[in-house]
């Protein structure tokens, strides 16, 4: 016999089933490419301005290494790389925008760790810049080397790993500093450039970045020392693999097309090519587009559109940039860097 009980009982198990339900979704959403298909753009977050990274124009308009990655992602799924949108976001705020879905990819020079992997529910796909920690000061200071830093008053953006490598750094090498903590990176930037501090500690590749946004960017140096590995790579939600891999072959593909010679200028007669990479690469043997759920010329529409990985490090952070940093470790292997892509077979 039903009772009251019984029904009452019955309708609380299923709406905590309801509510389990919901809660997976919320974590582990597995439908990334399908909904940004029917929406018609690729959502990415980015930095709110970070010269030859993420940073926009007085229309509007972005450009930078990351900002490119995410026109790949597009150019690979719609053959159009300016189906994007792109999201500013601040540091507090990148992962628990990722994690709630408000974006599709985080391509927000994000260093790679197994923290944040595991306590945000996030997969960084692969390393897109090898970076590391370095010091920027004044030339006037005549300072050649980090470990000359004695006593100086280091500017550092707060909650990040920045701060705890910068800790790590002058403890273990037994050096006094003074931390000025500021909660966002402008006002690390305007801290330093009005001469509260006269170290600033960051990433390598933001200090070049960030040193053109200077009052006299030619007074500052970067010194030599790097601290720490900071592996700069694309962020994606866990649990959904068939997006993870479409984000994660897209930088292969650009790095792969650099390895074999393949550029946005000669992707035509690459198509004509008899070699077996080449031919893969492109779509003319095997079904590897077809696989990660796009079409046959997947790695053609990201490289006519967009370039290979050379073409992009060099007109947003190298040599045709005005940061003009050099390639290093992320020159390609065989080149004497570390930039090396698993093979398309």
């Amino acid at each position: 016999m039903w009772t009251f009980r019984t029904g009452l009982l019955i309708g609380l198990a299923v709406a905590i089933a309801i509510g389990a339900g919901g809660v997976t979704y919320e974590r582990y959403d597995t439908k990334t490419l399908k909904r940004t298909i029917r929406r018609g753009e690729v959502l990415c977050g980015v930095n709110t301005g970070l010269p030859g990274f993420s940073n926009p124009d007085d229309k509007g308009n972005w450009s930078g290494f990351d900002v490119d990655f995410c026109r790949a992602v597009a150019a690979a799924i719609f053959d159009d790389p300016n189906k994007v949108k792109f999201v500013p976001l601040q540091t507090d705020e990148r992962f628990k925008e990722l994690q709630n879905r408000k974006i599709d990819i985080l391509s927000r020079n994000t260093t790679w760790s197994m923290s944040r992997e595991e306590n945000y529910d996030l997969n960084f796909v692969a390393a897109a810049y090898y970076d590391g920690q370095g010091f920027m000061t004044p030339k006037s200071r005549n300072l050649e080397s980090a470990l000359a830093l004695d006593g100086s008053k280091v500017c550092v953006q707060d909650g990040t790993t920045t701060q705890l490598n910068l800790a790590d750094y002058f403890r273990a090498n037994n050096i006094k500093f003074e931390e000025m903590k500021f909660g966002k990176l402008e006002e690390v930037v305007k801290a330093y450039d009005s001469g509260q501090c006269d170290v600033f500690t960051s990433d390598v590749s933001q200090l070049y970045a960030l040193r053109l946004k200077l009052s006299n960017p030619g007074d500052h140096i970067i010194l030599p020392d790097v601290i720490s590995k900071e592996p700069l790579a694309p962020v994606v939600r866990q649990r959904d693999d068939d997006w993870m891999m479409i984000v994660k072959w897209t930088l292969y593909a650009m790095i792969n097309a650099e390895e074999l010679g393949v550029t946005s200028k000669n992707i035509d007669e690459a198509l004509k090519s008899k070699k077996p990479d080449v031919m893969r690469l492109v779509g003319n043997e095997g079904s590897y587009g077809e696989d990660l759920g796009l079409t046959r010329d997947w790695a053609v529409r990201i490289i006519r559109h967009i370039g290979n990985y050379g073409e992009v490090y060099d007109r947003n952070v190298g040599s045709g940039s005005k940061l003009d940093i050099p390639r290093g470790l992320n020159q390609l292997s065989s080149a004497g860097g570390i930039q090396y892509a698993p093979p398309i077979r």
